[in-house]
């Protein structure tokens, strides 16, 4: 008799228990309207692409992941407002990302893992032909690798003789105006790899791509340096927000 006692009093439903311990209440499902809009803007995707939807919400399907019982448009558009465009967001500093509100580190790990994806697409792209037969896929890939870059960075390309790519290798980083080029270094490096021809890129981080004298200046200096050893310079790119330039294409090479 005392056992049913005692089982009678100690008895509490597994919920209660669960209550008293504080995990019985549940995560907040999304409300109603916002799971709908997230299936809409999905399906929107799928069946059109890209194209079929704006830069934050191409931001908001990417922050679904990082924040999957929160509303992301408002995020998004705080993205967009400030750094101006899908690409741009991709590509900016984590610090300066982290400066949205509601962006944190697990935002900002999704963000670069698309901008991270996107660089290793395009360079598998023109791995996989000469560097010259798929131009306008080797510049996609150099302005989305350092066209938003805050500071400067002087990258080359290395080829072999069929123009196949050798190595894609970032020589020195700068300030928001100057890199430091250090023409011996070119040469020895093309040397070293073997490459017959190189691209010289650099970035301009005011957007404009327009050559500079000392642009020009350097870029002579290699060629004359390079030429003799059987060096090839084919161009050099200068990318930036709003676009690219060529100094052969300008003839000033």
């Amino acid at each position: 008799m005392s056992n049913s006692k005692d089982s009678g009093g100690d008895k509490t439903s597994a919920e209660e228990q669960t209550t008293f311990f504080g995990t019985a209440s549940k995560p907040e499902s999304i409300p109603d309207h916002r799971s709908g809009h997230r299936s809409r803007l999905r399906d929107r995707f799928h069946n059109g692409g890209s194209d079929a939807v704006p830069d934050y919400e191409l931001l908001e399907l990417i922050l679904f992941r990082a924040f999957p019982r929160i509303d992301t448009k408002p995020i998004a558009k705080r993205l967009i407002a400030k750094f101006g465009s899908f690409a741009e967001v991709v590509s900016a500093p984590a610090e300066r990302l982290k400066e949205v509100d509601g962006i944190g580190d697990r935002a900002v790990a999704e963000l670069k893992l698309i901008k991270a994806a996107a660089e290793r697409l395009t360079k598998g792209e023109i791995r996989a032909r000469p560097a010259l037969s798929s131009w306008n896929g080797v510049l996609d890939y150099l302005r989305l690798a350092q066209g938003f870059e805050a500071r400067e960075q002087f990258r080359i390309l290395f080829l072999d003789k069929k123009n196949h790519l050798i190595a894609d290798e970032v020589q020195g980083h700068g300030t928001v105006d100057h890199t430091p080029v250090y023409v011996r270094e070119v040469v020895k490096r093309a040397l070293e790899l073997s490459a017959t021809a190189i691209i010289l890129v650099h970035n301009h981080p005011s957007g404009d791509p327009t050559p500079s004298r000392a642009d020009i200046d350097m870029t002579k200096q290699i060629i004359d340096a390079a030429r003799p050893l059987g060096v090839s310079v084919h161009d050099h790119v200068i990318v930036g927000r709003h676009g690219h330039a060529s100094l052969k294409a300008l003839r000033l090479i």
